[in-house]
Protein backbone atom coordinates (compact mmCIF):
# COMPACT_ATOMS: atom_id res chain seq x y z
CA UNK A 1 0.00 0.00 0.00
CA UNK A 2 1.51 3.30 -1.06
CA UNK A 3 2.03 6.14 1.36
CA UNK A 4 0.78 9.67 1.07
CA UNK A 5 1.21 11.02 -2.48
CA UNK A 6 2.18 14.61 -3.29
CA UNK A 7 -1.41 15.87 -3.47
CA UNK A 8 -2.64 14.00 -0.41
CA UNK A 9 0.39 15.16 1.59
CA UNK A 10 -0.29 18.76 0.53
CA UNK A 11 -3.99 18.52 1.45
CA UNK A 12 -3.23 16.86 4.78
CA UNK A 13 -0.82 19.65 5.69
CA UNK A 14 -3.21 22.33 4.44
CA UNK A 15 -6.31 21.12 6.25
CA UNK A 16 -5.61 18.39 8.77
CA UNK A 17 -2.74 19.36 11.06
CA UNK A 18 -5.01 20.76 13.76
CA UNK A 19 -4.71 17.70 16.01
CA UNK A 20 -0.91 17.78 16.16
CA UNK A 21 -0.77 21.55 16.57
CA UNK A 22 -3.50 21.49 19.19
CA UNK A 23 -1.66 18.79 21.12
CA UNK A 24 1.69 20.60 20.93
CA UNK A 25 1.38 22.71 24.13
CA UNK A 26 0.37 19.67 26.17
CA UNK A 27 3.12 17.56 24.62
CA UNK A 28 5.75 20.17 25.42
CA UNK A 29 4.44 20.40 28.98
CA UNK A 30 4.63 16.61 29.28
CA UNK A 31 8.24 16.54 28.12
CA UNK A 32 9.25 19.29 30.53
CA UNK A 33 7.34 17.74 33.43
CA UNK A 34 9.38 14.58 32.92
CA UNK A 35 12.65 16.49 32.85
CA UNK A 36 13.16 16.50 29.09
CA UNK A 37 13.82 20.20 28.58
CA UNK A 38 16.30 19.96 25.72
CA UNK A 39 18.10 17.41 23.56
CA UNK A 40 17.07 15.25 20.64
CA UNK A 41 13.46 14.21 19.99
CA UNK A 42 12.81 11.51 17.39
CA UNK A 43 9.37 11.93 15.79
CA UNK A 44 8.04 8.71 14.22
CA UNK A 45 5.50 9.39 11.47
CA UNK A 46 6.51 13.05 11.40
CA UNK A 47 4.26 13.93 8.45
CA UNK A 48 4.78 17.44 7.14
CA UNK A 49 6.87 18.54 10.12
CA UNK A 50 4.43 20.80 11.96
CA UNK A 51 5.17 19.18 15.33
CA UNK A 52 8.89 19.17 14.53
CA UNK A 53 8.74 22.92 13.99
CA UNK A 54 7.06 23.43 17.36
CA UNK A 55 9.80 21.35 18.99
CA UNK A 56 12.48 23.46 17.28
CA UNK A 57 10.84 26.64 18.51
CA UNK A 58 10.93 25.22 22.05
CA UNK A 59 14.66 24.54 21.79
CA UNK A 60 14.76 20.83 20.89
CA UNK A 61 16.70 19.15 18.10
CA UNK A 62 14.51 16.85 15.97
CA UNK A 63 14.91 13.82 13.75
CA UNK A 64 11.66 13.23 11.88
CA UNK A 65 10.97 9.86 10.23
CA UNK A 66 8.16 9.14 7.78
CA UNK A 67 7.59 6.55 5.06
CA UNK A 68 6.16 9.14 2.64
CA UNK A 69 8.75 10.97 0.50
CA UNK A 70 6.12 13.63 -0.23
CA UNK A 71 5.65 14.30 3.49
CA UNK A 72 9.40 14.46 4.03
CA UNK A 73 9.77 17.03 1.27
CA UNK A 74 7.15 19.22 2.95
CA UNK A 75 8.74 18.71 6.37
CA UNK A 76 12.16 19.85 5.18
CA UNK A 77 10.60 23.10 4.01
CA UNK A 78 8.35 23.63 7.04
CA UNK A 79 10.91 22.70 9.71
CA UNK A 80 14.31 23.45 8.13
CA UNK A 81 16.12 23.27 11.50
CA UNK A 82 15.17 19.60 11.86
CA UNK A 83 16.69 16.53 10.24
CA UNK A 84 14.47 14.08 8.36
CA UNK A 85 14.68 10.55 6.99
CA UNK A 86 12.39 8.53 4.75
CA UNK A 87 11.78 5.14 6.35
CA UNK A 88 9.19 2.87 7.89
CA UNK A 89 9.00 3.48 11.61
CA UNK A 90 9.22 -0.29 12.06
CA UNK A 91 12.72 -0.45 10.61
CA UNK A 92 14.17 3.04 11.02
CA UNK A 93 17.46 3.42 12.85
CA UNK A 94 16.79 5.12 16.17
CA UNK A 95 19.71 7.17 17.49
CA UNK A 96 20.36 7.78 21.16
CA UNK A 97 17.81 10.43 22.10
CA UNK A 98 15.98 12.13 24.94
CA UNK A 99 12.39 11.55 23.78
CA UNK A 100 10.46 9.77 21.04
CA UNK A 101 7.02 10.85 19.85
CA UNK A 102 4.49 9.35 17.44
CA UNK A 103 1.41 11.54 17.00
CA UNK A 104 -1.52 10.92 14.66
CA UNK A 105 -2.17 7.18 15.12
CA UNK A 106 1.00 6.32 13.19
CA UNK A 107 1.44 3.04 15.08
CA UNK A 108 -1.85 1.81 13.60
CA UNK A 109 -1.12 2.24 9.90
CA UNK A 110 -0.24 -0.69 7.67
CA UNK A 111 1.68 1.13 4.93
CA UNK A 112 4.36 -1.29 6.12
CA UNK A 113 2.65 -4.68 5.92
CA UNK A 114 4.89 -5.98 8.71
CA UNK A 115 2.86 -3.97 11.22
CA UNK A 116 1.68 -6.46 13.85
CA UNK A 117 1.79 -6.91 17.59
CA UNK A 118 5.20 -8.65 17.41
CA UNK A 119 6.55 -5.87 15.18
CA UNK A 120 5.30 -3.20 17.58
CA UNK A 121 6.77 -5.05 20.54
CA UNK A 122 10.13 -4.98 18.77
CA UNK A 123 9.67 -1.27 18.04
CA UNK A 124 9.03 -0.64 21.73
CA UNK A 125 12.19 -2.60 22.61
CA UNK A 126 14.22 -0.51 20.17
CA UNK A 127 12.62 2.63 21.57
CA UNK A 128 13.64 1.62 25.07
CA UNK A 129 17.22 0.99 23.98
CA UNK A 130 17.40 4.34 22.15
CA UNK A 131 16.13 6.50 25.00
CA UNK A 132 18.55 7.96 27.50
CA UNK A 133 17.73 7.36 31.20
CA UNK A 134 14.66 9.41 32.05
CA UNK A 135 13.63 9.60 28.41
CA UNK A 136 9.98 9.58 27.38
CA UNK A 137 8.05 7.82 24.58
CA UNK A 138 4.76 9.60 23.83
CA UNK A 139 2.31 8.16 21.31
CA UNK A 140 -1.37 7.89 20.42
CA UNK A 141 -3.33 5.02 18.92
CA UNK A 142 -6.77 4.35 17.43
CA UNK A 143 -9.08 2.06 19.37
CA UNK A 144 -11.39 -0.60 17.86
CA UNK A 145 -14.46 1.65 17.97
CA UNK A 146 -12.88 3.86 15.30
CA UNK A 147 -14.04 1.33 12.67
CA UNK A 148 -17.63 2.27 11.73
CA UNK A 149 -20.46 -0.25 12.02
CA UNK A 150 -21.47 0.61 8.46
CA UNK A 151 -19.60 2.43 5.67
CA UNK A 152 -19.46 6.21 5.91
CA UNK A 153 -18.54 8.98 3.50
CA UNK A 154 -17.28 12.41 4.51
CA UNK A 155 -15.82 15.30 2.55
CA UNK A 156 -13.92 18.52 3.16
CA UNK A 157 -12.87 21.38 0.95
CA UNK A 158 -10.79 24.54 1.01
CA UNK A 159 -9.59 26.93 -1.68
CA UNK A 160 -7.64 24.83 -4.14
CA UNK A 161 -8.68 21.34 -3.03
CA UNK A 162 -11.50 18.94 -2.17
CA UNK A 163 -11.23 15.57 -0.47
CA UNK A 164 -13.79 12.75 -0.20
CA UNK A 165 -13.17 9.92 2.26
CA UNK A 166 -15.02 6.59 2.29
CA UNK A 167 -14.58 4.94 5.68
CA UNK A 168 -15.16 1.26 6.30
CA UNK A 169 -13.53 -1.65 8.00
CA UNK A 170 -14.04 -4.86 9.87
CA UNK A 171 -14.62 -4.60 13.60
CA UNK A 172 -14.14 -8.32 14.16
CA UNK A 173 -10.63 -7.99 12.68
CA UNK A 174 -9.95 -4.55 14.20
CA UNK A 175 -9.44 -3.03 10.75
CA UNK A 176 -10.17 0.53 9.69
CA UNK A 177 -9.99 1.25 5.97
CA UNK A 178 -10.20 4.58 4.16
CA UNK A 179 -10.47 5.30 0.47
CA UNK A 180 -9.38 8.89 -0.08
CA UNK A 181 -10.24 10.69 -3.32
CA UNK A 182 -8.51 14.04 -3.80
CA UNK A 183 -9.02 16.93 -6.18
CA UNK A 184 -6.31 19.60 -6.22
CA UNK A 185 -6.24 22.67 -8.38
CA UNK A 186 -3.59 22.54 -11.12
CA UNK A 187 -3.72 25.75 -13.12
CA UNK A 188 -7.24 26.24 -14.42
CA UNK A 189 -8.36 22.65 -13.79
CA UNK A 190 -8.32 20.09 -11.00
CA UNK A 191 -6.16 16.98 -10.74
CA UNK A 192 -7.73 13.87 -9.22
CA UNK A 193 -6.11 11.23 -7.05
CA UNK A 194 -7.21 8.01 -5.35
CA UNK A 195 -5.47 6.60 -2.25
CA UNK A 196 -6.22 3.87 0.25
CA UNK A 197 -5.10 3.48 3.85
CA UNK A 198 -5.56 0.67 6.34
CA UNK A 199 -5.11 0.81 10.09
CA UNK A 200 -5.09 -1.88 12.76
CA UNK A 201 -6.90 -0.70 15.87
CA UNK A 202 -5.48 -1.75 19.23
CA UNK A 203 -7.68 -3.26 21.92
CA UNK A 204 -7.44 -1.85 25.40
CA UNK A 205 -6.29 1.53 24.13
CA UNK A 206 -7.89 4.91 23.66
CA UNK A 207 -7.54 7.74 21.20
CA UNK A 208 -5.40 9.99 23.31
CA UNK A 209 -1.83 10.41 24.35
CA UNK A 210 -0.10 7.52 26.06
CA UNK A 211 3.41 7.61 27.39
CA UNK A 212 6.17 5.41 28.66
CA UNK A 213 9.10 6.68 30.68
CA UNK A 214 12.49 4.95 30.80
Amino acid sequence: MRGYSNDLAYIHDSGFTGYALGAAPGLLSLLRKNGVRSGLVVDLGCGSGRWARELNRAGYAVLGIDQSPAMIRLARRIAPRSQFATSSLLSADLPRCDAITSIGECLNYTFDRRNSRPALRELFRRTYRALRPGGVFVFDVAEPSRAPRSPERVWSEAPGWTIVVEIGGNRSRNLLRRRIVTFRRAGTSYRGGDSRTESISRRGSHRGLDGLRV
